[in-house]
């Protein structure tokens, strides 16, 4: 097929060299445009998907809007049998959703109607959802309300959202690939609305680790945000990230260290910390990061 691929983060890479390993004819790729990083912050990074799009030898496009009747003519001329969007970053108005031929697609990382929106894998774990999956959807105009043309379903078990994101690009890009060898003969099938949930983006304030809360609870914070943005406690304060953790037999008052292995006390039951990551260093597993600062028992975190 004739196809134009719409994506940025690293989710997206995979779909984008699937197709491409399918023979699919990728005519450009859209993806956001290059930011500010590199180690002072002021060099320009390409995106994820617009690294791989360039050593694939494919068109780049990263326009900052599409709602321009230039940008939408630009789009519609390159004559799409279909667009592949996979956690793009844009919305599309609706001249783009119906330029190619067959509409649009998307990779949405959540088995819809649960999970629409920004931050799906992260609310899937922070919520404690046995399972989770790819949904490949024809776009429309509202927030992940289009039809649902096929999904796949995996376990979340004790995956972090880092995990889950790089197991469900994998599972995603072949299932966009299978969807588009049977399109035409695939029944779109209507969301229903009134099993909906909504993945809000994550914000900042969220990160705090809360003592107050049962253990099981806390370390699917703790998974649910790791390794982005990181649920983290305050230590002679200095941040210490928590990136992975799990539930041990302790008690004790909230926040409070039980023993010398930084088992820390919960609303119910305890965690302990499995890897870490202070301000400004590398991660570590819990030796590591204990020999470099010991914590005392008795000791409560903020």
């Amino acid at each position: 097929m004739r196809t134009i691929f719409m994506g940025t983060p690293e989710f997206a890479v995979p779909t984008l060299q699937a197709l491409v390993d399918a023979a699919h004819e990728v005519v450009c790729v859209y993806t956001q445009p290059p930011r500010p990083g590199g180690r002072r912050g002021k060099e320009l990074t390409k995106t994820p998907v617009h690294q791989r799009a360039s050593d694939l030898g494919i068109e780049v496009r990263h326009p900052k809007s599409l709602k321009s009747a230039e940008e939408q003519e630009a789009f519609a001329a390159l004559k799409a049998d279909v667009a592949i969007v996979a956690a793009y970053g844009l919305i599309l108005p609706q001249p783009i959703l119906d330029a190619p031929a067959h509409g649009c697609l998307n990779v949405h990382a959540s088995i819809l109607p649960r999970w629409r929106g920004a931050a799906p894998i992260h609310r899937a774990v922070m919520a404690g959802d046995p399972v989770t999956g790819v949904t490949i959807m024809q776009m429309e105009a509202g927030l992940d309300t289009g039809p649902m043309i096929t999904f796949a379903r995996t376990p979340i078990e004790d995956k972090t959202t880092g995990e889950l994101t790089d197991e469900l690009a994998e599972i995603g890009a072949q299932l966009m690939v299978g969807t588009l060898i049977d399109l035409t003969a695939l029944h779109p099938l209507e969301q229903d609305d009134k099993d909906a949930t909504y993945a809000d983006k994550i914000d900042k304030a969220e990160a705090r680790i809360d003592w107050n809360r049962p253990a099981g609870d806390v370390v699917r914070h703790i998974h649910g945000l790791s390794p982005f943005p990181g649920a983290w406690f305050e230590l002679d304060e200095t941040r210490v990230k928590v990136l992975r953790a799990e539930c041990v037999e302790a008690a004790g008052s909230p926040g409070e260290v039980t023993d010398d292995r930084l088992t820390i006390a919960c609303r119910e039951g305890a965690i302990r910390p499995v890897e870490l990551q202070r301000a400004g260093k590398p991660k570590m597993n819990l030796d590591t990061f204990l020999r470099g600062k010991s914590v005392a028992k008795g000791t409560r975190l903020a």
